[in-house]
């Protein structure tokens, strides 16, 4: 799910959706306004699910979009080669979330993790 608002009311830390992807926001610069034009903004982001960097530049009074992110928690209840089945502790929903190899020491059968989710798309919460 996704909800609107201005591109002048975003700041860094925040999130908001760049080409269908949710990102980041980790930085803003704002132009002063011109003689023929309106205040444009910068903002550099990176997305939650892919990592990739990007950047937009439109008016302060321009409207974007906004991803609703969520931070939930679930039980793991398999561990199949880098999948990590688990089941949401509010909706006892069970769900399957990829993962880096590199990120799966600190997984345990049974135990209770964190993982994000907006737009859809789902990833754990491990730094």
């Amino acid at each position: 799910m996704k909800e609107q608002t201005e591109i002048g009311k975003l700041k860094e830390g925040r999130y908001m959706v760049i080409e269908d992807e949710p990102c980041r926001i980790v930085g803003i610069s704002i132009s002063k306004p011109g003689k023929h034009g309106a205040a444009k903004s910068r903002i550099e982001a990176v997305g939650i699910f892919d990592g990739v960097k990007r950047s937009v530049v439109q008016p302060v009074s321009a409207r974007t979009y906004v991803p609703i992110v969520e931070r939930k928690s679930g039980q793991v209840i398999t561990i199949t080669g880098n999948v990590v089945q688990m089941m949401d502790m509010k909706d006892f929903q069970t769900i399957e979330i990829p993962t880096d190899p590199d990120k799966m020491a600190g997984i345990e059968v049974g135990k209770e993790i964190m993982y994000i989710e907006s737009m859809g798309k789902r990833k754990l919460d491990i730094e």
